[in-house]
């Protein structure tokens, strides 16, 4: 559901003074050709572009704190991209190219934030970070995921060191994985960036604050809700340390706390926007996953975990790892399923099925099969359920489980997949930002309880805005709440 974008500040590290990286210089122009290159297949493995005066006030803050990174040429070498996903994530590569999702944005609370986090990737870029990055960057998709998690599970050598090679042949997505002392200086530099453009430098502290929150609400709520641990939780975790260094950064600059914050204005911009998943590209409620416009749904077993892409939705847990896709397809169940367990290995080794079976599952022709290949940890079964869900249509899930339990741990998923009715998809609307003024009598509790989730509303809203649980509202001032809207026509 939500990635950040800031990795761990650990003990003591030596930072790289800002003043050395404010001479001007050129981005390599192979980065840039090779960012050009990947930008619309990162975009659309992230859910598309948002488009609109959104995203053009997203460039303007960009350019606007570009502009002192020291990069020649910057207002063409910069290129912001706000992205269609429910990831809290913002990323840069190389080539200049820093991509922001809404989602990130909709947490923040005022101009100066975004600035800091677009000023934060900039100064990856401008730090040259990408080159020294102790690991290269680790090109992911749902299919790669998957691939690297499945992998893991039945070791190094044979069928898991082909199955994450194959899955790895599809991926969208460029992760870069930076070291705490990069991140120290892209910190610094954002803090630097922001305060020569005129904002207030404190907005870097107010980010890794909320960042902070939410990664714990995130954390807490992980016991209850079915959607897998965001992938910054890992690989990008926060700190109190680093938190402190922002701070102290902030003080250095001499005028902390002043500047322009612009927050009725960011305020207006967020408003109406989506959070959460887009209905188009499917939504994740507890158990569920519906998809309105595919008119489909299904749920995943209990305490096991769903992540949304582009083109697939991952399960995991405790008994193995899944994926749920598909889509136009003409042929035979059979040559379906082949298909899927060639493409899962890379073609490169055969895995030994046994004979499909039909079945029928809610009115859907369907046909299933098993099969056995060995790694260094063992036995592993793979399995496929593909179901006839059109004459030119096929979904399937791919499952990967220990030897000798076939589709077993999954069976109540496989049985679980049905049309939705007309009126069922109807009902599935986003989630959005509603920016709304604080009147006489409102309370945190009264405010939270409009929240539109069944759990956790107060700690919610208390997150998005930024509030202690002991805040008092004052009436006039204006905070976000989640609400219920319509779809994009």
């Amino acid at each position: 559901m939500s990635r950040h974008f800031l990795a761990l500040a650990a003990s003591a590290a030596v930072i790289v003074p800002a003043a050395a990286l404010a001479q001007s210089r050129y981005l390599n122009p192979r980065d840039v050709a090779e960012a050009q290159r990947q930008h619309a297949e990162l975009v659309e493995e992230f859910g598309g572009p948002e488009s609109g005066p959104r995203s053009t006030y997203v460039q303007q803050v960009g350019a606007r704190v570009a502009a002192r990174t020291g990069v020649a040429n910057s207002g063409q070498a910069f290129r912001f991209t706000t992205l269609n996903s429910a990831i809290e994530n913002a990323f840069a590569v190389p080539g200049g190219f820093i991509y922001i999702t809404r989602q990130l944005v909709a947490l923040l609370d005022d101009e100066s934030e975004l600035a800091f986090v677009l000023g934060h990737e900039a100064g990856h870029v401008a730090g040259n970070h990408a080159q020294q990055r102790k690991s290269a960057a680790s090109r992911n998709s749902i299919l790669g995921v998957l691939g690297a998690v499945l992998g893991s599970v039945v070791g190094g050598n044979g069928l898991g060191s082909m199955i994450s090679q194959g899955a790895m042949r599809y991926a969208q997505m460029a992760t870069l994985s930076f070291s705490r002392e990069q991140e120290y200086q892209a910190d610094s530099l954002g803090t630097r960036y922001i305060t020569q453009a005129g904002y207030d430098p404190l907005g870097g502290t107010r980010v890794l604050a909320a960042l902070t929150r939410s990664s714990a609400l995130e954390t807490r709520m992980q016991g209850r809700e079915n959607r897998s641990l965001p992938e910054w939780a890992s690989t990008h975790p926060l700190s109190v340390n680093r938190l402190q260094r922002a701070l102290v950064e902030a003080q250095r600059s001499g005028v902390p706390g002043q500047g322009v914050r612009n927050r009725d204005q960011f305020l207006n911009v967020v408003d109406g926007m989506y959070v959460d998943d887009d209905p188009a590209q499917g939504v994740i409620d507890g158990r569920l996953f519906s998809h309105p416009d595919l008119m489909l749904q299904f749920a995943v077993p209990p305490s096991y975990r769903m992540q949304n892409g582009a083109r697939a939705v991952t399960i995991s847990g405790s008994a193995g790892q899944a994926q749920f896709s598909g889509g136009r397809y003409q042929g035979s169940l059979e040559q379906y399923i082949s298909r899927v367990v060639q493409a899962l290995t890379g073609g490169r080794q055969q895995v030994m099925m046994q004979p499909p079976r039909q079945t029928m599952i809610n009115g859907l022709p369907a046909m299933y099969s098993t099969g056995r290949a060995n790694s260094s940890s063992g036995a592993v079964d793979v399995s496929v359920m593909a179901y006839r869900w059109s004459p030119d249509t096929v979904y399937h899930f791919v499952m990967l489980t220990r030897g000798g339990q076939g589709v077993g741990p999954f069976t109540p998923m496989v049985d679980s997949l049905r049309r939705l009715s007309s009126q069922e998809a109807s009902a599935i609307r986003p989630r959005v930002i509603d920016v709304v003024t604080v009147r006489a009598g409102d309370t945190v509790q009264s405010l939270g309880q409009r929240m539109a989730y069944r759990d956790f509303r107060v700690e919610r809203f208390l997150t998005l805005n930024g509030l202690a649980p002991n805040a008092r509202l004052a009436p006039g001032t204006k905070v976000k709440l989640v609400v219920y809207g319509s779809r994009r026509s």
